[in-house]
């Protein structure tokens, strides 16, 4: 299955994607970590393209490819979403999204349900509830502070590795191939945007009265699927428990011997529940 790789201008800027396939529109949505982007999903493109499914990723304002946007914040990622979809002329489209891009889905979902017509959410931490007692243990905190360092260096293809592996259950998916690819996409000015989104608060709290959003997902009108790694971060599993125990109606799943990256640990699984979720 041929992934082609192409460019489109959208929201005043020119944006990068990857498409595989045709029918149904599947936009894939990476996270915010340094190093991300579409090509987070070149290992899961063609197995939606050959199942009769449109599968479009973008490299979102200030990540891989694509132009770097003088406003870092989410609120601007998430618009430059639907600048995308208007730009290719696309009315509705399913989203399959990774880490932070999964809250950014969500919120697009809430704020206008006729543009997306399937959610699958792939490691949000955002979107679970928190436990009475959050620890980050040994492995989660010194991810922290190679992320820290990492917001004030420029990092080396080392540091790039050690993120990886931090991220990935299967070390051996880091072939010295993909490891190049994250690194050079780690670096010159995704760095600087890296840096400068870091720069910015944490974000805008809303009163204390407000629904916190995991506890919105029951309440979307549109089909929501939710995987999670067994071995992520931040009591990640403990928390997607905790959540499913509370709506036992969530269509959420458990990938083994996965951490964060779920769409490179989990490929299989993320296949077999997509596909004929977002199908249906």
């Amino acid at each position: 299955m041929t992934i082609s790789d192409k460019r489109i201008a959208a929201g005043g800027m020119t944006l990068r994607y990857l498409e595989a396939g045709e029918g149904h529109p599947v936009i894939f949505l990476h996270g915010a970590s340094l190093g991300s982007s579409a090509d987070v999903f070149l290992r899961n493109l063609p197995a939606f393209a050959a199942a009769g499914l449109r599968g479009l990723a973008f490299d979102q304002p200030g990540f891989g490819l694509s132009d770097a946007p003088q406003d870092h914040s989410v609120g601007f990622r998430r618009k430059s979403v639907l600048a995308f979809m208007d730009a290719l002329g696309l009315k509705s489209a399913a989203f399959v999204a990774h880490s932070q891009a999964g809250n950014i889905a969500v919120q697009i979902a809430q704020e206008a349900p006729e543009r997306v017509s399937h959610i699958v959410v792939l490691g949000t931490g955002s979107l679970l509830p928190p436990l009475e007692e959050q620890k980050e243990g040994l492995e989660g905190a010194a991810q922290q502070r190679l992320e820290r360092r990492m917001a004030t260096h420029e990092p080396t293809i080392d540091d790039t590795r050690k993120l990886l592996e931090a991220n990935l259950f299967h070390h051996e998916l880091i072939t010295p191939d993909e490891l190049a690819l994250r690194h050079a996409r780690s670096v010159g000015k995704n760095f600087e945007t890296f840096v400068a989104r870091s720069a910015l608060p944490s974000g805008n709290k809303k009163p204390s009265t407000d629904k916190p959003i995991w506890r919105r997902l029951v309440d979307l009108p549109q089909p929501l699927l939710l995987i999670y790694g067994r071995n992520d971060r931040a009591n990640a599993f403990e928390r997607a428990t905790k959540l499913k125990e509370i709506y036992p109606q969530l269509d959420l799943h458990i990938a083994p011997d996965c951490k964060h990256l779920v769409p490179w640990d989990a490929e299989k699984m993320v296949a077999d529940l997509s596909i004929p979720f977002l199908k249906r």
